[in-house]
């Protein structure tokens, strides 16, 4: 009797199978832009990382002197000037970082020509605007968190924290940094640069409702602080902070949103990759 042999047969997968031609073109492409920002994002922070601590240091500097100043000027405040006064502070940093310094480093990147080199690149302007995001983002945060603890072990004093604080916190310090974006994209010189944004950082800092009432303000000073981010980030920051969540919020973030998208429409409409002679 004979025996029949069934041959068995083994199908072999290369460990590096693609699977370009599975993929959906809307996914990949959606992958590609990710990738895209991801090293963007990575030269962003490869640019910060040797003096990311120095800055946030001195960024820090100042709100730390105006509040240690504040706290020995003061004679018996009442708690809600303690508390404007702390807010005020995690706000100066946003100003520091966010509008200040960041629109006088992309001044000087813009009228160095350091932007000829994306310009050489096959890279989006989106995603190149949205790196420069996060890098603000997070050379702002940690000034910001370190004023909350520094002003709340100052003046002995507890502020109401919520998890709304943190997405509310970024919309605030995002809209600030695209504001000086915009500034330093649009400068018509570093020297002018320098000097516009360091007048109006102290403008805004001591001449806008950050650290006293809208009230105590005179009419003219009220009529332009409805046309600056921070006097809606303060505000937010004033409700979160000592009572929660308020409808007011709600028409702050509205607002702050709509200073974010025109800031951003802005830099994209106007941005140059070179500055011509």
């Amino acid at each position: 009797m004979s025996k029949v042999v069934k041959e068995e047969k083994y199908v072999t997968v290369p460990m590096n199978l693609s699977f370009e031609g599975i993929e959906p073109k809307g996914l990949k492409a959606v992958r590609g832009i990710l990738l895209e920002l991801w090293y963007l994002s990575r030269i962003e922070f490869k640019n910060i990382r040797d003096s990311w601590v120095w800055s946030v240091l001195m960024i820090s500097l100042f709100p730390i002197i105006t509040i240690s100043f504040l706290n020995f000027f003061m004679v018996n405040p009442t708690d809600q000037t303690i508390t404007r006064l702390i807010i005020g502070t995690m706000v100066f940093p946003i100003i520091l970082m966010g509008i200040n310094t960041f629109a006088i480093e992309l001044s000087m990147a813009k009228h160095s020509g350091h932007f000829v080199f994306y310009s050489s690149l096959p890279i989006s302007k989106v995603n190149f605007i949205l790196s420069k995001l996060i890098s603000g983002f997070i050379m702002t945060l940690p000034s910001v968190i370190i004023m909350t603890f520094i002003g709340q072990f100052m003046f002995g004093i507890t502020l109401h924290f919520s998890w709304i604080v943190l997405p509310i916190m970024a919309l605030c310090i995002g809209c600030c940094v695209s504001l000086g974006m915009l500034i330093g994209f649009l400068s018509p010189n570093h020297q002018l640069t320098n000097l516009g944004s360091q007048s109006f950082m102290m403008l805004v800092s001591f001449l806008t409702p950050i650290m006293i009432p809208m009230e105590q303000l005179p009419k003219v000073l009220q009529m332009a602080s409805y046309g600056i981010p921070t006097t809606y980030v303060a505000e937010s920051f004033h409700i979160l902070f000592t009572t929660g969540w308020e409808s007011a919020v709600g028409i702050n973030i509205a607002i702050l949103l709509g200073f974010f998208l025109i800031c951003l429409t802005l830099v994209l409409l106007k941005m140059d990759w070179r500055v011509e002679n």
